[in-house]
This record gives C-alpha cells, structure tokens and sequence, in this order.
C-alpha cells in the first residue's frame, strides 16, 4: 500500500530530497564532529509556558555563537518534489492522510534553523514548537511509533527510490518530559546517510534536532537549555 507524505514536521522529507544530490559517502562524515556527551547540558529550572509565539520560539534556537567554530547556517532551500511515496511501511498507512503526511504536527506555532559543520557534509537542524502539552505528545508519538515501528521500508522521492532502515534508541529521562529518539539510515545509489532525530517536550514546547548522530548527541542538551530558559 502506498501514502503519498508531504514534508513532515520531522524534517524527513528534507534528508530524502538532499541524498540523491551528495557526492561523497556520508556513513563516515562524523569523524570530525565533536565528542557526544549528555552531559554537557546546562541545568534547567524552567518550566516553559503552555504557548510561546513563532517570534518567541525564533529566539530560543541556537545559533553560531551557542554551537562553537565550525558550523554555518545552511540557507533554506525550496523542496524540488512536493511528495514523497512511502513503500512497505504499514504503520504509516493506518495514521491516514493527515498523521501519515505531518498534519499531527502542524503546530500553530514554530521556528527551525540549520546548520553545517566543519565544511563537510555533516549537518545539524533543530525545529521548536509551541502547543499543549498533550497534543505535542500525542503527535510525536504517533510519528515515531509508525516510522520505527516500520525496520525498514522504501520511499520514492521524485522518481528515485530510497531505502530507508529506522532503529529507535533510548534517550536519558534527565531530558525534558517525554523524550523520542531513532536512528534513520537512507540509501540510494550505493551510498548511505545516517540520520538521528531526537524529540523532547518539555511542558508547552516542542523540540527536535536531527542530523549527524555526533552533532546531535553534542547539543540536544544545550538546544534543550535554550529552548526553555526564561525570557
């Protein structure tokens, strides 16, 4: 059965429309990123509102004098395909039209940004949302238990089909109040990138960074610190 899925609020459909378009293998890009270590987090006392605005959600991302030498902002880039087909994943079959193409995640309010490191390959994208706490729950949860309920499972991006394995992995608990985390491998071609995307709320607030799995272990926890630090 297949679901067409527009971009998610995941930032999935971004990774699956950059793979075809990389020039060298990325599975070994992580060398030279930083150390992973939680805990590098800073101690958070503050609990977030139940809604911040977009405004208020732009300003607590991070930014290059939060993430250190090395790292450029990546400029947005309108998508080339506006979907992608999803092959073989039953799972998000049953979410239906609007969970299976992001809808549970279209939060009011929202702000991203992107970032690359040390001229390479490797990169790092971080996305804050604002809502209830109960709906940002409920609608990660129903993307990460239909993608990692899913080992592996094909997409078609603009004709071209990317096989994609999903592994999920543990997040420490010291991390927000509901955490999410997975391993996504996206091959094509011959060539592989790996992808790690870790979710945390945190009362009102939604955050997800993806990337390079050693660029986002290094800042989840600092992301985290800003994110729900007072005004």
């Amino acid at each position: 059965m297949r679901v067409r899925v527009a971009t998610t609020a995941l930032g999935i459909t971004a990774a699956l429309l950059a793979l075809p378009a990389c020039s060298t293998d990325t599975t070994g890009t992580d060398h030279k990123a930083p150390s992973s270590t939680w805990a590098e987090r800073p101690s958070v006392g503050v609990q977030t509102p139940a809604s911040l605005s977009s405004a208020a959600l732009e300003s607590r991302l991070l930014d290059q004098s939060n993430l250190g030498s090395g790292y450029l902002p990546k400029p947005e880039s309108r998508a080339q395909h506006d979907d992608v087909t999803v092959i073989g994943c039953p799972a998000l079959s049953e979410l239906g039209g609007d969970a299976a193409t992001g809808g549970t995640l279209a939060f009011p309010h929202k702000a991203n940004a992107a970032f690359t490191y040390g001229g390479s390959s490797s990169e790092i994208s971080e996305e804050l949302y604002s809502d209830s706490a109960r709906k940002l729950s409920d609608g990660v949860d129903q993307i990460f238990d239909a993608m990692t309920g899913c080992p592996a499972y094909q997409v078609v991006a603009g004709g071209s089909p990317i096989d994609v394995a999903s592994q999920k992995l543990p997040v420490p608990h010291d991390l927000g109040d509901d955490q999410w985390s997975q391993l996504l491998t996206f091959s094509t071609g011959g060539r592989s990138t790996v992808v790690k995307q870790t979710a945390v709320r945190e009362g009102g607030l939604l955050l997800i960074v993806s990337g390079s799995p050693a660029l986002v272990d290094r800042h989840i926890g600092k992301a985290l610190a800003k994110a729900t630090a007072a005004n």
